[in-house]
């Protein structure tokens, strides 16, 4: 493998996104800076500590590490000496479900004294439309003659050290020596790109989280239709795709949350000048299950003066971010309707959480809300259900 010459800094780049990304071009012989002002999490990267759930994450830290092209620094001046400068500040969403488009131009001004001509930047994380054009500005601003590439990550987490070698990279480019440069360096994983204009790869990257967001709140509102008849939605479901290729990707019910699904189709949303109905309806159904799991729970039995347990804090199965999970906002939901609520996750950080042992035997309900592996085989003689296609 011809070693790539490029000198990479990923800025932010300690969590789900920036570190993955940084351990595998590492691996893969690119001389990488990781950039973050987590010092907890800059120091544990140095250490060979992996700081979240990540399949196969430890092994290639460690690796990366004795590679000797991979180190974490809480130092911007670090960013002087790269040639690709890799941000992974996305657009955030504010308490009123507004996108905030200027945070990575915000965050961007500070590091200007660190940037010069010739670098190359390449936007990571999703974006709002017309982000690329004002980072384009800024540098002009500052008479920085620096191309700017968005290259969305499309991975899922817990599988990043597989996808990244797998899914083709989408490449927004406004000229052939930014494509050249940008391929190059993600041709080291897997060696596939795709070439557009910046706007488009934006626009990629929100209609892929807004399609499989619909795609969960058509299954969400079909089962809560089956519910209300007293029907088994997950019956129904197997009996629709097996064997049938256009049903075969009908996803299970359950909880649709995370850090990127809903923040993106309320981009859209907001994109659309408010005019994305289906965005807004998705959003509405997925928003609207933990209040549909409450209602049923209730249907079946008085909770009244009961304990109740919420098994899975995480956003999703098997993973330890509870960021934008739904399991918390089902928690407030049951402290206006119950006696107590225990709640627990073999992966998620949180003091409030017992430990599973504890929910079981204090508990006179249970709600396994997230499809942990740990859960799959609870028996319990309490009345217990399930958030996803619930019995």
């Amino acid at each position: 493998m011809t070693k790539i010459q490029e000198k990479v800094a990923i800025i932010g780049g300690a969590g789900h996104v920036g570190l993955p990304l940084g351990v595998a071009l590492a691996n893969r012989g690119v001389d990488v800076i990781i950039y973050d002002i987590n010092e907890v999490a800059v120091a544990g990267i140095n250490s060979g500590i992996f700081p979240f759930r990540e399949n196969g994450g430890e092994s290639e830290l460690n690796r990366a590490l004795n590679s000797g092209n991979f180190q974490a620094t809480t130092s911007p001046s670090s960013l002087k000496d790269a040639t690709v400068l890799i941000t992974i500040i996305g657009t955030p969403v504010d308490d009123h479900l507004n996108p905030n488009p200027d945070l990575i131009r915000q965050s961007l001004m500070d590091l200007i004294p660190y940037m010069s001509s010739g670098q190359l930047l390449v936007l990571r994380s999703t974006v709002f439309p017309g982000v690329t054009k004002s980072v384009e500005r800024l540098l002009r601003e500052f008479e920085l003659e620096i191309n700017v590439v968005t290259a969305p990550e499309r991975i899922a987490e817990g599988f990043a050290f597989t996808e990244l070698l797998t899914i083709p990279q989408v490449l927004g480019c406004r000229n052939d020596d930014s494509f050249e440069r940008a391929s190059h360096l993600f041709g080291a994983l897997s060696g596939k790109s795709l070439r557009c204009v910046p706007e488009e790869a934006e626009l990629v990257k929100l209609f892929s989280n807004t399609w499989r967001y619909i795609k969960f709140a058509a299954a969400n509102e079909l089962y809560g239709l089956a519910l209300q008849s007293d029907l088994d939605f997950e019956k129904i479901r197997e009996l629709m795709v097996k064997d049938y290729p256009r049903c075969a990707d009908f996803p299970r019910a359950g909880f649709a949350a995370g850090p990127c699904l809903p923040k993106d189709v309320l981009q859209l949303s907001s994109y659309s000048q408010s005019f994305f109905q289906l965005g807004s309806s998705a959003y509405s159904v997925n928003e609207n299950l933990p209040n549909v799991v409450v209602r049923h729970v209730k249907k079946q039995l008085d909770i009244t003066n009961k304990r109740v347990a919420i098994l899975g804090m995480a956003f999703k199965a098997d993973s330890d971010d509870p960021r934008s999970s739904l399991s918390y906002k089902l928690r407030k939901l049951l402290s206006f309707e119950c006696k107590e609520v225990l709640c627990s996750d073999p992966y998620v950080i949180d003091s409030r959480l017992v430990s599973l042992d504890e929910a079981l035997i204090n508990a006179d309900v249970i709600i396994i809300a997230v499809p942990h592996r740990e859960y799959l085989s609870i028996t319990s003689a309490k009345p217990t259900f399930r958030a996803w296609s619930l019995k």
